[in-house]
């Protein structure tokens, strides 16, 4: 699952215009983060953007594939990561609005565990 920094760069610079993208390397990948919130990721020099049930349709129309960290051991472990549409990839503004989404997505999150302990309280 090795990630070239050749494409890892490629990324983050067609995020530039979106906002301050890190990178944190992990397991032989690449989180990408945004004000702490990991929206997406890079495996074998692939990119991957969060989804739900309010963006994975786009995904799935596009013919992008789920993240699977495990197919050379034949495991099929369903994420809740699509591989990035290579004409959303290739246009910057584009890729920001499906990155925006994605990061969204981590905001509800938040919101929704933050709910359940206020009605547990």
């Amino acid at each position: 699952m090795a990630v070239s920094n050749d494409f890892l760069n490629y990324v983050v610079d067609q995020l530039r215009g979106w906002g301050n993208v890190s990178v944190r390397r992990m397991f032989g990948g690449a989180g990408l983060y945004r004000e702490g919130k990991m929206f997406g990721l890079v495996a074998d020099d692939v990119a991957y953007l969060k989804v739900d049930d309010s963006n994975r349709a786009d995904f799935v129309k596009a013919g992008s594939s789920p993240f699977n960290p495990y197919p050379e051991k034949g495991l099929t472990a369903v994420m809740s990561y699509y591989e990035i549409p290579p004409e959303v990839l290739e246009n910057p503004a584009e890729l920001s609005k499906w990155a925006q989404r994605s990061f969204d997505i981590q905001g509800k999150k938040k919101e929704i565990s933050v709910r359940q302990r206020t009605k547990r309280a």
